[in-house]
């Protein structure tokens, strides 16, 4: 008595059926039956075989501003950039906040060694450059909005130029104030006046960064009106802080 044949797995069956064209194949046999020509590969099967995927995906240079793994990635939802940045300037906020009442603090103090500083012309100047570049980076906002994406481009430019011309004057009335005879050591307000404003400089240095990497380099994990967002929210914050040192400056030194 012959012993039972086993089933043939799914599987088996499709291993064989690749080789075979879907033709009759004896079980154990390495020939079609009829055919003395032996089992040779074949590129048509009788089932559908999926394509081999590569390992690790299409994967690139990742970043904000470029790479194929940017573009693949699922973006984050706005909400998560402009939340991070209101961390950030609470942050900056509260360290300039830490400046100024160490300079209420030392001012109150009494002592003869606080010496009133007038503030140089060009800082006027300065502050005006710098609220024209609120104007223009919310103007730049407003262009890309309505899809007018040449004019969003060149204000956007205009912003970063201003940025660099106020950083530009804040050297210069550093230079009056050095050629005054003020200088970092001389007193207590001089220290704190230079203090400020280096600090602030090195923010607007960083938004003059930021505008000009968009400037130069298409986002590519966010979209562009998330990221125009993030950093004109940044520059019009450095503005209003701007604003309110300069006008503590100006009230020290206009007693």
């Amino acid at each position: 008595m012959r012993p039972a044949r086993k089933p043939i797995a799914f599987s088996q069956r499709l291993f064989f059926a690749s080789f075979s064209n879907g033709a009759p194949v004896r079980w154990g046999s390495t020939h079609l039956l009829g055919s003395s020509e032996p089992l040779r590969p074949s590129l048509r099967t009788s089932g559908t075989i999926a394509a081999p995927v590569k390992q690790g995906g299409d994967r690139g240079a990742s970043g904000f501003f470029g790479g194929p793994e940017g573009r693949n990635r699922r973006e984050a939802p706005p909400r998560v950039y402009i939340t991070g940045m209101f961390i950030a300037l609470g942050a900056i906020l509260m360290f300039f906040a830490a400046l100024v009442s160490a300079w209420v603090v030392r001012r109150g103090l009494g002592n003869t060694d606080w010496q009133p500083i007038v503030l140089p012309r060009v800082v006027w100047l300065n502050t005006l450059i710098l609220v024209a570049s609120s104007l223009t980076i919310a103007y730049s906002r407003h262009c890309l909005v309505v899809n007018r994406d040449p004019e969003h481009r060149h204000w956007w430019g205009v912003t970063a130029i201003l940025g660099m011309l106020f950083l530009t004057g804040q050297l210069l009335a550093w230079r009056q104030l050095l050629a005054a005879g003020l200088f970092l050591a001389s007193s207590p307000s001089s220290s704190f006046f230079y203090v400020l404003t280096a600090a602030h400089g090195l923010h607007i240095l960083g938004g003059v960064a930021a505008l000009l990497l968009l400037t130069l380099h298409t986002p590519c994990r966010v979209t562009r009106d998330t990221a125009t967002r993030v950093i004109a929210l940044y520059w019009h914050f450095l503005g209003a802080l701007w604003v309110s040192i300069f006008a503590l400056l100006w009230w020290e030194g206009s007693k």
